[in-house]
């Protein structure tokens, strides 16, 4: 059995200028824009909503297949995901099209210019789910995540059809889409997964009451920040779970991906929603901690260590078990 991560996969290029933008405006001008300004630093990281889940679970020990669609330049990627225990064995390369890309440059006060090049993930539309489960051997779950929309509506319908379990995670796509362009990618879902404000945005856009979620969705998992995080099972009670203490906060980039990785391993494992949670919370606590979605290392003491610290003995004792944290 294995978890399938469907969903964005790009690499962030990430600039920056010591100066301000608005030194090289002119405001009567602007109608004929052509400028070039001089960077000081250049950081390229790996990202994409995708791979930065697959990469979390296998730290933890899982082996998720990623599902997703890039470009011949994916090779050094790859290599890094694999050498993370995740199957790279479901992902489409593009003859004609680059990776997804985020190009920001961001000068001395925070300005920013900034592109998206989504390349090959338009091509994630082609990819058949049944060979990747065939090859697995059977989908324990499917996570659907932000992506190319046609690729995100076609894999929910497959999965509907086929009968396999599906965790729906429009996340950033929210935003474009309209209620009846949302509804077909969370009626039936086994898991939905929002932060408060796309939740909120999903009963606005569809008009869904409470009672209509748990009509269609089994499991709802909902990050509230600080506030940690809400699990919702259809005929369970609400489960809410804290954030686990950071040693620093260095960047929040990536934080919502850690805690999916978290609870699907805890889910995978047999463990409760309260546990699962918890281990979602720790993981994101660890990417708060590093610059970079997938720069954090796992060793399993001090993994086990801190779950004690932050949820008590028995957590550790039931997590211990399961947690593995293979490292590269």
């Amino acid at each position: 059995m294995a978890v399938l991560i469907t969903g964005s996969i790009a690499t962030d290029h990430l600039m920056t200028f010591p100066g301000k933008f608005s030194d090289s405006l002119v405001a009567d001008k602007l109608d004929k824009v052509s400028l070039s300004f001089l960077v000081e630093e250049l950081e390229v990281r790996r990202g994409g909503v995708a791979p930065n889940i697959a990469f979390g679970m296998g730290c933890l020990g899982h082996r998720p297949v990623l599902v997703g669609a890039v470009g011949p330049d994916f090779a050094d990627y790859e290599s890094w995901l694999q050498r993370h225990n995740v199957d790279t064995s479901g992902v489409h390369v593009s003859d004609s099209r680059h990776t997804a890309r985020f190009v920001c440059t961001t000068d001395a006060e925070q300005n920013q210019i900034a592109s998206f090049y989504p390349g090959a993930m338009s091509e994630a539309r082609n990819i058949e789910l049944r060979p990747v489960v065939d090859r697995a051997g059977k989908a324990e779950v499917v996570l659907i995540g932000a992506n190319d929309p046609e690729a995100m509506l076609r894999h929910t319908e497959e999965c509907r059809f086929r009968g396999y379990p599906f965790a729906a995670d429009p996340s950033q796509q929210l935003a474009r889409m309209s209620g009846d362009e949302i509804t077909p990618l969370i009626e039936g879902a086994a898991f939905l997964f929002s932060n408060e404000y796309e939740l909120a945005l999903i009963q606005q856009k569809t008009g869904w009451t409470e009672a209509d979620l748990d009509a269609m969705v089994e499991v709802r998992v909902t990050t509230m920040g600080a506030d940690g995080a809400r699990v919702q099972r259809r005929g369970g009670d609400t489960v809410t779970v804290a954030v686990a203490e950071e040693d620093r906060k260095a960047d929040p980039t990536g934080v919502g991906d850690a805690f999916r990785a978290g609870y699907l391993s805890g889910q995978g494992w047999g463990l409760s929603d309260e546990r699962s949670a918890q281990i979602g919370a720790l993981l994101a606590t660890y990417v708060i901690e590093t610059v970079g979605t997938q720069e954090y290392e796992l060793a399993r003491q001090h993994f086990l260590e801190r779950m004690s610290a932050a949820y008590g003995d028995d957590a550790a004792a039931e997590v211990e078990p399961h947690v593995v944290c293979p490292r590269p």
